[in-house]
């Protein structure tokens, strides 16, 4: 099967630092990917600079090919295209994406026009539409209010709307339950995982929680200070971490059943990215590290099918005896 997104080496830097070094991902048609990490290590970054959201001054290479085609540095007129067309993404805070001076329908309307050039009462019955897929109820009357009477929950499922209104080929949605309540966080991930399988859509699922993705996505990769650290199908994944910081997010997770235990807590945090330790990044906070983990990046190695983990001590333990 091929590909429909393919990320290879992108690196992202600002000054003299790089925020992104060296990212390689692959999103099938229609799959479920989750990208974990804490604050900072360059998940939202990795989407803006594959579709061309970053400012000017921002130095980005490697390659981005969407269905085979390399967008990575394509024209505006290209971009504009797969934005919000091919590609669409939501945001963590609806309040801070949603105009707040214009109506419901007529910010859905607008990307509708953009996308599929309609207009007037053919736009306003698709927005309607659109908000009645979402699960917005009385969907009629809500195209008229504006985003401060609507509640946060509802906030983000206007977002989704507007992120269908392209009829995307990929949905990446980054931290979209942040901001929300723990029952309206659940119902959030659960129309995420409707609208895929109804629309055959692939999803990007973005979070700082292994337990958000863990019933939505088939596949995670988890970043750490500008890198891909582990990648697995989600099952093996929390059934068999190997990245010392995947079992430490993983160890802050409360069980969900079995006995209770205390939650573990990753000392430190991520480094900036003019500061960057040698060698591993997470080597200093790492109870596991050896004195190799400091002289040299770490290169991803193949632990099994669909497994990966850029760590020395993981790949030792490769080696037989």
């Amino acid at each position: 099967m091929s590909e429909l997104v393919s990320i290879r080496g992108l690196t992202v830097g600002f000054g003299g630092s790089l925020a992104l070094r060296g990212i390689d991902l692959d999103i099938g048609p229609g799959e479920a990917l989750g990208l974990v990490g804490e604050s900072g290590c360059g998940k939202s970054v990795t989407w803006l600079a594959a579709l061309g959201l970053l400012p000017a001054r921002a130095r980005v290479s490697g390659s981005v090919r969407l269905g085979g085609a390399e967008i990575l540095g394509a024209a505006p007129a290209v971009l504009d295209r797969v934005r919000g067309g091919r590609v669409a993404m939501i945001f963590q805070d609806p309040a801070s994406s949603l105009n707040p001076v214009h109506r419901i329908g007529r910010q859905i309307a607008e990307a509708l026009g953009l996308h599929q050039g309609l207009r007037g009462a053919a736009a306003r019955k698709e927005a309607r539409r659109l908000l009645d897929q979402v699960g917005i109820p009385d969907a009629g009357r809500r195209l008229d209010a504006y985003p401060h009477e609507l509640s946060g929950g509802q906030n983000q499922r206007v977002m989704i709307a507007m992120a269908l209104a392209g009829r995307p080929e990929l949905l990446v949605a980054d931290e979209p339950t942040t901001a929300l309540d723990v029952t309206i966080q659940a119902q959030i991930l659960e129309l995420l995982g409707a609208l895929r399988r109804d629309l055959g859509m692939a999803l990007v699922l973005i979070s700082h929680d292994l337990g958000v993705v863990a019933d939505t996505c088939e596949r995670v990769a988890v970043m750490y200070a500008g890198r891909i650290v582990e990648a697995a199908a989600t099952a093996r994944l929390f059934a068999a971490p190997a990245h010392p910081y995947t079992q430490g997010l993983l160890g802050a997770l409360p069980p969900v059943d079995g006995p209770r235990r205390p939650l573990a807590a990753i000392p430190g945090g991520v480094p900036e990215p003019w500061a960057m330790p040698p060698g591993c990044a997470f080597a200093p906070r790492c109870p596991q590290r050896l004195p190799a983990c400091t002289e040299g990046l770490p290169a991803a190695v193949a632990l099994g099918p669909q497994h990966s983990a850029a760590c020395l001590r993981a790949a030792r333990e490769l080696v037989p005896a």
